[in-house]
């Protein structure tokens, strides 16, 4: 923060630079200089205002700190949220509200634009690796039960690579491929109904992001408090808050190590990988 106050010639550190130097370090560093068409950027801000609006619908979620549609990093947009309080355990309940805020870009995309882009990558696979820990991990699958699968060999060996122990059938891996699907499956599908419902305030959002390019939540709250009806955020208790499938109880389940879940969401792929 003070080397950002003295190159733009501050005379004291500034609450802007404390702003700037933290969405540098969770964000990474602002690529003014990335050209993308007009066709990209209207993709991007639809992606990002996918993300946020899905998590403004469902009661309950981290609320939003900022979106922007200024490449950060890798990314072409960001989406990040900030949870209201520190938190070292999460239930089922969070993590499947999670996993349709992360495919809320995807979701948007097609909503909107009747198409889907290689900027959800990271989002696809973000979602494939939770539902696979809530299966395998955390006993969150009502098919599979409080079970462990395909721990990881953390034995490091010369010659061999940490890798996942295969202990269970090729029946049992059928079942958890098929219980991994339905949740990523019914997360997208969740994602796309709330969308599809609030079509106007998609459509406004991406629009205030084109022309202002970052939003805080705030902003967003402002926004849809300005629109014929002024709604505010749902609050938890109404609304979308239960999950498409049959929630277990809020007991939480300590995330390994002790990991939240990624508090940003991005579009990061209009650079498609080399061939």
């Amino acid at each position: 923060a003070a080397l950002l106050a003295a190159r733009l010639g501050h005379k004291a550190v500034e609450m802007e630079d404390f702003e700037e130097a933290k969405d540098k370090i969770m964000l990474g560093m602002e690529r003014k200089s990335v050209i993308l068409t007009d066709e990209e950027i209207k993709t991007t801000a639809y992606h990002e205002a996918g993300h946020a609006l899905v998590s403004w619908l469902i009661p309950g979620t981290d609320p939003l700190h900022k979106v922007t549609i200024i490449p950060r990093g890798h990314a072409l947009g960001v989406t990040h949220f900030l949870p209201v309080d520190e938190r070292h355990n999460f239930g089922r309940r969070h993590w499947l509200n999670a996993l349709t805020s992360a495919l809320g870009g995807r979701a948007a995309e097609k909503v909107a634009l009747d198409d889907i882009t290689t900027g959800a990558a990271q989002d696809i696979d973000y979602a494939t690796e939770i539902a696979r820990r809530m299966v395998c991990e955390w006993g969150m699958s009502d098919a599979l039960g409080p079970v462990t699968f395909g721990k990881e060999d953390r034995q490091v060996f010369l010659g061999r690579e940490m890798g996942r122990v295969k202990d269970h059938s090729e029946a049992t891996a059928v079942l958890i491929d098929k219980e991994i699907r339905a949740i990523v499956d019914e997360a997208s599908d969740r994602a796309t109904q709330l969308l599809s419902d609030n079509l106007d305030k998609l459509h406004l959002l991406a629009e205030n992001l084109l022309e202002r390019e970052t939003l805080t939540g705030a902003d967003l709250d402002e926004l849809f408090r300005a629109t014929p009806g002024g709604e505010s955020r749902p609050e938890e208790g109404s609304g979308d808050e239960t999950p498409p499938r049959d929630a277990k109880p809020e007991d939480e389940v300590e995330a390994e190590d002790g990991e939240g879940p990624s508090g940003s969401r991005s579009s990061e792929d209009a650079e498609p990988p080399a061939e």
